[in-house]
This record gives structure tokens, sequence and C-alpha cells, in this order.
């Protein structure tokens, strides 16, 4: 191993050393289920507004949406465009309303639970409905990002995919297990300075290099579909125009976030109405410089690496998903020998994975412990044995997920868009309405997760329509994210099934009026 490996390896090394202290740390400040789900809701501004928005961006930030920008141009920007507005709409219309009606609704720790408090389901149908979502789509999204870690690790160090994989799942896997909810939010906090750091400083350091009037012009050479025109064109995508339908699915994951339980689960754990203004002004500036930034790391990756790194026709998916990689390499390791700053930006690659990644293990093993444990099978069950069996379920999670995961071709993207329509159309409208809606009730509730899973499965997984010759499902043959039809008949439904059955009772629309109101 070279002296340039071995100072990049010192630098993960002491990286994920830190975020296994923080989880031995807070370990023992974890007494109850609610330290470990919600941190007991002490979370203030800066660690809820960073860790929500770590958790949410994964790599797709540092690898997904550059790769697709450096692959096919600037109109791979809508779906940012889209992320931006949501994650705007969601602090500011989801957030503090959400977070005060999880308090009033029985102190909710989940999202599961807080649906079922919201609409007093005595039967406990929405529980049920809502774990078993969360399980099946965070199971198989949780298994992507411990696909994208291991491919890091791999590519990094050259070392074998599984035992690349091993490492990482270990790591996320101890801290977790450890320190619950307060631990993932801290490692977040650190993961989420540390993307923003690398996706604002990278491209920067590589533009002045290249030269402000000579990128345009490299990049014309460099084969771009179209010519750099069409390349930095918004409305242009791999050298053709837009359509509608294609901004329009762009835009849609937009629609997605108010559906996130590992997003809306920050909301929920702050610790006042003042942290969590704070955190709106926080996150939001966040998004918009590492959005766009993870643009223009696309663009400038373009100029600075043609032709040596991934020149010569090379621009196939995974060569452009590794440019980020490559940037760091190239300026840190070749051009100014700093091989350990170097290690720690590819470290923030692998803090957008992780940050993903632990909340995903403990959304889902709240579902499990919280929800349908202590929830259906034992009532009477303790703090200390919902914790216990919180922390068995990460184990037992992380477990299936690593052997989903052992596959190294499995399409980490496309797991990940499929997982996030999912989430958006079965539990966006429902959370929206039941939070600004007087008249939804529990039919209402029902029939929008319901239809909105299985809307986003119908529509991205069983084929239904010929296209040359041969069988294909309705987003292939139209074209349309499955997350907005899929909400759109969710909100549909929710609405219609509302008004054709019963009105809430009073004890509700009194619990409604008393949010509206702000009196808790």
């Amino acid at each position: 191993m070279g002296n340039s490996l071995i100072w990049v390896l010192l630098a993960f090394a002491a990286y994920m050393l830190v975020m296994i202290a923080i989880g031995a740390r807070y370990a023992g400040k974890t007494k109850n289920s609610e330290d470990f789900f919600l941190g007991g809701r002490h979370l203030n501004g800066w660690v809820a507004a960073l860790s929500a928005q770590a958790s949410d961006m994964s790599g797709w930030l540092l690898m997904g949406l550059p790769g697709s920008v450096y692959a096919f141009g600037t109109g791979q920007a809508w779906i940012a465009v889209g992320l931006f507005i949501g994650t705007v709409c969601n602090w500011l219309f989801v957030s503090s309303r959400l977070r005060r009606y999880t308090i009033v609704a029985n102190n909710s720790l989940t999202l599961p639970m807080y649906l079922e408090n919201r609409f007093h389901d005595k039967k406990r149908v929405l529980l049920v409905i809502s774990s078993v979502v969360i399980i099946i789509f965070f199971l198989v999204y949780t298994a992507s990002s411990l696909t994208a870690g291991g491919k890091l690790f791999a590519s990094v160090f050259g070392m074998e995919y599984k035992l690349a994989l091993t490492i990482g799942a270990l790591v996320i896997l101890i801290y977790t297990f450890l320190g619950g909810f307060m631990a993932v939010c801290t490692t977040d906090f650190i993961q989420g300075t540390l993307m923003l750091i690398g996706v604002l400083l990278v491209p920067i350091i590589a533009y002045f290099i290249v030269g402000s009037g000579n990128v345009v012009d490299i990049i014309g050479q460099s084969g771009v579909a179209g010519g750099a025109s069409s390349f930095l064109n918004v409305m242009h995508d791999s050298g053709e125009p837009v359509s509608a339908t294609y901004i329009i699915s762009q835009l849609a994951w937009g629609l997605g976030y108010c559906g996130m339980p590992h997003i809306l689960v920050r909301f929920m754990a702050v610790s006042s109405d003042k942290e969590l203004n704070k955190s709106k002004v926080i996150a939001i500036v966040w998004v918009a410089l590492s959005l766009a930034f993870a643009v223009f790391i696309g663009i400038v990756g373009r100029a600075y690496l043609f032709p040596e790194i991934l020149g010569q026709g090379k621009f196939e998916a995974i060569s452009s998903e590794n440019i980020f990689i490559e940037m760091i390499k190239q300026i840190f390791v070749s051009d100014f020998h700093l091989e350990f700053i170097g290690g720690l930006f590819l470290c923030g690659i692998l803090a957008a994975i992780m940050s993903t990644a632990d909340s995903q293990l403990l959304v889902t093993s709240s579902a499990v412990a919280e929800d349908i444990f202590k929830g259906i099978i034992k009532k009477d069950a303790s703090d200390k044995t919902v914790l216990n069996v919180s922390r068995a379920t990460v184990v037992v999670i992380a477990v299936v997920a690593y052997v989903i995961a052992l596959n190294p071709d499995s399409s980490v993207m496309g797991l990940v868009s499929n997982a996030w329509a999912g989430f958006g159309a079965a539990f966006g409208p429902t959370v929206l309405l039941s939070l600004y809606w007087k008249r939804i009730n529990l039919p209402g509730a029902v029939s929008g997760i319901v239809s909105g899973a299985a809307t986003v499965i119908v529509w991205d997984y069983i084929p239904l329509v010929q296209k040359d010759s041969e069988m294909v499902t309705l987003g292939s043959a139209t074209g349309l994210y499955s997350l907005a039809i899929g909400f759109l008949i969710s909100l549909v439904c929710v609405i219609a099934f509302s008004l054709v059955t019963k009105t809430p009772s009073e004890e509700i629309l009194k619990e409604f009026d008393q949010i509206s109101n702000k009196n808790i």
C-alpha cells in the first residue's frame, strides 16, 4: 500500500472512530424508548437542521446528482429545484405544527403512533399499516445505502466489495445500536458539516485550476451531446429539449418530503419552537448551497477531469457517479499532496451515505419495537424491554439489509427513487391534511396510505403496457415519476373517503383547534 493511500486510510479510520465514540458517549444517557427514538425531545436548532438535511440527501447529493449533470447536462438540475422547494415547504408548513401535534397526540414518538393518536384509532389499523409500509420500504432503502458505502470503500481503497460493505455496515450499526437518536443526530450534525465543506470547497478549487475562461471551451471539447451551450441549458437534457413530463417528474421529488419518517422525526424531537425557527433558516440555507454546488460539481468536473481522468469517451454511469471522488483524489492527492485532507473530504461522501443509513435503521427499529411490539404484541412492556427490543431490531434490520446489499450490481438509485416515491405517496397527503384539514378522518387516512403505496408498487413494478413487443411498467411507458401520480391519487382518496364517511369526533376536533390556536 502506497504512502498516499495510507494517509487516506488513516483519515477514514479517524473519522469512523469519532462516530463510534459519539455512540458510546450517548449509550449511558439513553435510559428509555423516548431517549432512544427522540432524544427526550431535547434537540437544538443546529443539530436538528443539519441532522434532518444530512439524513435526507445521502450519497445521492455527492454522487448521483453531480454524476447525472456531468453525463447529461444541467437539465438534470430540475430534480434539485424540486427538492429545494420541497425542503422549504416542509420546514415552513409542516415542522412546527407536526411538533406541536405529536405532543398533544399523547406524546407520540413515531409517525405511526402520531397517526394512530391523531385519529383516535382504537383498532390500531393505522399503526399496523404504517409500520408495515415503513419496514418494507426502509429495509430496501437501508440496503441501498449500505451498497453505496461498500462501493465507495471499494473504489477508494481497491478492496473487495464484500469486505468494504462489511466495514461500513459495522460502523453504522455500532453507533446507532449504542446511542440511539441522539448519537444518530450528533453524528449527522458532524456529517452534514463535513458534506457542506466538501461540496463547497472542492468545485471552487477545481474551477480556479481550470480557469474561468476555459470551462466552457473544455466542456465543448469533451464531446457532450449538443455542445457546451446545450449542456449548460437547463431546458436541455442529453442534447435534446426537455418535455413537460420530464420537468413534472423531476419537480415531483419535492412532494416526498412531507411523507419521509426519518425527516419528520427530527421535527418531533426539537426542544422548542424557538429552536425550530432557528432550524428552518439553517436547513434552508444548507440545502440551497448543497444542491447548487452539487450541480456545480457536475459542470466543473466535466472540464476539470477531461481528458486525463474520465476522458476518451468513458461517460458511462459508473464513471460519472465517481466524479467527486476522482476530483478529490486528483486535487488533494496528485496535485497538492495533501492526502490526509483529501481523505477527510472523501469521508464527506461516506458521511452522506452513513447519515441516511443510520436514520433508516432507527426509524425501522421504532416501527418494530414501539409500534408493533409495544403497540400490539405486548402493550404493558416496560421502557427497558422496548429499548432492548429496539436495539435488537437495529441489529436484525442491519443484517437483513446487509444480505440484500451483498449484490454489488444492485441499482442504488433505482431503489432510492422507488422508496422515496413510496413514502411520499403513502404518507405525504395524509400527514399534510392531518395538520391542516379539520374534516380528515380515519377512513380517509387509511385510504390515503394504502392507495399511495399501492399506486407506486403498480406503477413501478407491475408490467401492464405493451411497448416495442414487450410488456413494461406504466412508469417506463409514460416517463412519469410514480410519486407524482401516487401523491395525486392518495390526495384524492383522503379527501373523498373523509367526505363520504363520518365527521371526526368532538374530541378530535377540539385537539385540532388547540393546535391551530397554538395552545399546548
